[in-house]
């Protein structure tokens, strides 16, 4: 039996309705979102400013030295939570130095854009990627990517501009359609305080294993003591994320554990390398053992799971580790089942 015609007419109007309703939320996000971009990165450029002009304040000032930050980060991130840690301060800092005059900056563009584009020291290019990335729309990563192939010093020595550009625009295609990707970073949710904010880009399955692997390895009761869960380690021109940091008391030592969803290749194991040594380089005090590194490897036939631990130093834990860290079956074996307790309910 068909619908009576005024039946029709207002479920068309209902959805007409919808779509505007839709549309008039979507641009409200976006313009809060604008708001919260813009508010943060002229706080961030005030901070840098205040801290420079208070290191020029005379010699008893600048006698702080590299201690300022840290005293500052402690105080700040005691307060307003990690998004003013050590690691973001620098780049305030940074920020105020490559742009001295704050009507320099584009309003356009988030603290995460600037933050990558501090990582280009010509003054020429950064002005010119930060213009580009106005006229473009690029997303951060967008922007990370065309720094990252030297976009603009391989324009500049291009002689077929047109086809360098065309390239160029198909690579970026394949980072998203959306053009305000930064919407879901972490450092505009860490920056308004919001709880767990290094966690909102994990995946459904990423967030459902960590958080049971987080529970199993406490009721191991093998001398864990859990510190973070992404926590974040920062060189000079870039963040990374850890998925879970663990201290174990018994083998005096940090344990950090990062998850892989698919197959588990070279990059994997060299980037838990990395994060091992940069553990031990910014984090670990002289009286620790050396950072052992898990990489857990999570796919639909087999989980993998690897140890990593700094060359030379493996005999400190030849026999330790594997009386107080999870065995390799324990760890493949807990995977399994939280996997298989989430393909069940789907």
């Amino acid at each position: 039996m068909s619908k009576p015609t005024s039946s029709i007419a207002s479920e068309a109007s209902v959805g007409v309705l919808l779509a505007k309703l839709g549309e008039l939320i979507r641009q409200g996000r976006g313009r809060a979102l604008h708001a919260v971009d813009t508010i943060q990165v002229r706080t961030c450029w005030e901070l840098g400013r205040h801290i420079i002009e208070f290191e020029q304040g005379g010699a008893v000032r600048a006698a702080y030295g590299k201690r300022l930050l840290a005293e500052l980060a402690k105080a700040l991130s005691a307060e307003f939570g990690k998004g003013f840690d050590a690691s973001n301060l620098r780049y305030m800092r940074l920020f105020y130095q490559a742009f001295p005059k704050c009507d320099a900056l584009r309003h356009e563009l988030s603290w995460t854009h600037y933050r990558t584009l501090l990582r280009v020291d010509s003054c020429a290019a950064r002005q010119w990627y930060m213009d580009e990335a106005v006229a473009q729309n690029w997303s951060s990563r967008a922007l990370e990517r065309q720094i990252g192939t030297l976009y603009y010093e391989r324009l500049l020595a291009s002689q077929d501009r047109a086809a360098l550009e065309r390239e160029a625009g198909t690579e970026l295609l394949a980072l998203g359609a959306n053009p305000r990707e930064f919407v879901r970073d972490p450092v505009v949710l860490e920056f308004l305080g919001l709880p767990n904010a290094g966690t909102v880009l994990e995946s459904e399955l990423e967030q459902a294993l960590m958080t049971q692997l987080q529970a199993f390895l406490l009721e191991l009761g093998k001398g864990f003591a859990f510190v973070s869960r992404q926590q974040r380690i920062s060189t000079d021109s870039k963040d990374f994320y850890i998925d879970l940091v663990f201290y174990n008391f018994l083998l005096k030592c940090f344990v950090i554990f990062d998850l892989k969803r698919g197959e588990l290749t070279h990059q994997d194991i060299g980037q838990m390398d990395m994060y091992v040594r940069m553990y031990d380089e910014f984090k670990r005090e002289p009286d620790d053992n050396p950072t052992v590194g898990i990489i857990l490897c999570t796919q639909k036939d087999a989980s993998v799971v690897r140890y990593s631990v700094l060359h030379g130093n493996e005999h400190l834990f030849a026999t330790k580790y594997k009386l107080f860290l999870p065995s390799e079956e324990e760890l493949r074996a807990e995977l399994d089942r939280e996997r298989s307790l989430l393909h069940s309910k789907k």
